[in-house]
This record gives C-alpha cells, structure tokens and sequence, in this order.
C-alpha cells in the first residue's frame, strides 16, 4: 500500500522559513517525479515545485513563478523522502501542502492530474 506522509508544516512569521518533509513507503519512488502542491482556502489546488532525475541520475527541478528563488525542492531516495524547504515566508504561500508522485519524468508537468498518489497535506500558516 503506498502511502506519503507529510510533515514540518507550522505556523511562522513573514520573513521566516520552514522545512516540509514527505515520507513514501508501500514502493520505490527513484525512478519517479515527486511535487509539491498547495491549496489555499477557497483556491484550487496549484502547482509548487516538482524533482525528477534522468537515466544518468542528473536531478532536475521545475518551480512556480511565486516561489522561484524562494523555495528549493530536494530529495533523498535512499530515504525515500522528498524535502521543500521554504524560505522568505509571505502572508500569501499560507495553505495545506501536499506532495506527490508522478510515474512520468519531464517538464510541464504541473496539473493535478498528472499525479497518481498524494498525501494528507500539511498547513502552512505565514502570519503578516
């Protein structure tokens, strides 16, 4: 059974920064893509940033325009574990996190329904 669990959400001021943390397990997700995505209160679910390595294990990384040079995505596959670490925090990234996975590696993969399996989610409150 596959299974990803997110943690590190919290609430933190503007300015501040924050580590999120997505544990898989139930299979092996090195050969996948992994996201993040958030949903905001009312808003649909968006696009945050997305890693995925090539034949070569070359890692590769795509990122929304609204967090770019804010937020770096990493993962550790030993660990099974994908990271978003958030930085310079704004009132406007407040939101449930999810991460997810997508069996498909690339670019322009950034809609919903490009990925199979996600988390629970995990808020994230940036406080003006």
């Amino acid at each position: 059974q596959v299974q990803l669990v997110e943690s590190g959400g919290g609430l933190v001021q503007a300015g501040g920064s924050l580590r999120l943390s997505c544990a898989a397990s139930g299979r092996t997700f090195s050969s996948y893509a992994m996201g993040w995505f958030r949903q905001a209160p009312g808003k649909e679910r968006e696009f945050v940033a997305r890693i995925w390595a090539n034949r070569a294990r070359t890692y590769y990384a795509d990122y929304a325009d609204s967090v770019k040079g804010r937020f770096t995505i990493s993962r550790d596959d030993a660990k099974n574990t994908v990271y978003l670490q958030m930085n310079s925090l704004k009132p406007e990234d407040t939101a449930v996190y999810y991460c997810a996975t997508d069996r498909v590696t690339g670019w322009d993969r950034r809609g919903v329904y490009d990925y199979d399996y996600w988390g629970q989610g995990t808020q994230v409150t940036v406080s003006s």
